[in-house]
């Protein structure tokens, strides 16, 4: 006999989509948008194919980060920060590459998810508004 006992777990969120091939990639670093967030980057690229779709998300750590099992344990972290609370501060229309750093690896799982929040933020914010080329607003010299 089943009985309707609420579980104590939380149901998951749904994972984010993410990026699959390696000129997705490319694109994101080639853009130029780019935000530094404590133990990792955040790169953005504009998604001309589908500008109200969904915000796509892609994880790289790098051989000299860590070993493979630490590159993969840095891995399974970001994406489960990102499933946690960072995919919130997307923008759809979006491609985002979080690109590792050592740090990962040891910080905090609370700290990744708020730096994975703000990073997403502040990158957003900043595709929105970019800044201008003259930062001290003063006219460029003849």
């Amino acid at each position: 006999m089943m009985t309707d006992v609420p579980s104590a777990m939380p149901p998951k969120a749904a994972a984010p989509r993410r990026l699959r091939r390696r000129k997705e990639f490319l694109r994101a670093a080639a853009s130029g948008l780019s935000r530094q967030a404590g133990p990792f980057n955040l790169q953005m690229a504009i998604r001309d194919d589908d500008p109200a779709g969904a915000p796509r998300f892609g994880v790289t750590v790098t051989k000299k980060v860590a070993g493979a099992v630490g590159r993969n344990r840095i891995r399974r972290r970001l994406k489960e920060a990102l499933r946690a609370s960072g995919a919130l501060a997307a923008c759809p229309g979006r491609d985002y590459v979080i690109v590792a750093r050592k740090p990962a690896l040891t910080a905090p799982f609370a700290e990744l998810t708020t730096q994975l929040a703000e990073g997403l933020a502040r990158l957003s914010r900043a595709s929105v508004a970019p800044r201008p080329k003259n930062p001290r607003n003063r006219p460029l010299a003849p």
